[in-house]
């Protein structure tokens, strides 16, 4: 397992979840709520900054079968324009199904309801995306995902 801090990116179309883990890669956290839109990317960028992080992952919303339909090909967009803000190799794609759902059932069972958990559920997305980012690079002994490559 590699060591250093990971973020993890649940992109939506109005909000941005983020997480966190250690830099054991062991755990992750959710960290905060970006607005989606203009300066989205700079506070990701200012993110990957002050929590010295080592790549970002950022969810690949695919159906169950797999297929990849517009929220996927905003996630892809949302990727390289970050990418291209940060050192080579640092933006990785992976597979997010089911992180929204899983989030919202556990904050609900958490007692977490109403405006409170839409506040949080896109941090809790993000935590549960890069969790099973950590997970499969444990398993594996591969980084999670595909790389993605920032636009010039």
């Amino acid at each position: 397992m590699r060591q250093g801090v990971r973020l993890g990116v649940d992109v939506g179309s109005v909000r941005v979840g983020v997480a966190r883990c250690d830099p054991g890669g062991i755990l992750a956290s959710p960290l905060e709520t970006v607005k989606s839109g203009k300066g989205d990317v700079d506070r990701l960028v200012d993110l990957v900054a002050e929590h010295e992080a080592i790549e970002v992952v950022v969810g690949l919303p695919t159906s169950l079968s797999g297929r990849e339909g517009p929220a996927a090909q905003s996630a892809r967009r949302f990727a390289v324009r970050l990418a291209g803000r940060l050192p080579a190799e640092t933006v990785r794609l992976h597979d997010e199904r089911l992180t929204t759902v899983t989030a919202e059932s556990g904050l609900r069972a958490g007692g977490v309801h109403g405006q409170a958990r839409r506040k949080v559920v896109d941090q809790a997305a993000a935590a549960v995306l890069l969790q099973a980012a950590l997970d499969a690079e444990r398993l594996t002994g591969r980084p999670p995902g595909e790389i993605v490559q920032g636009s010039s």
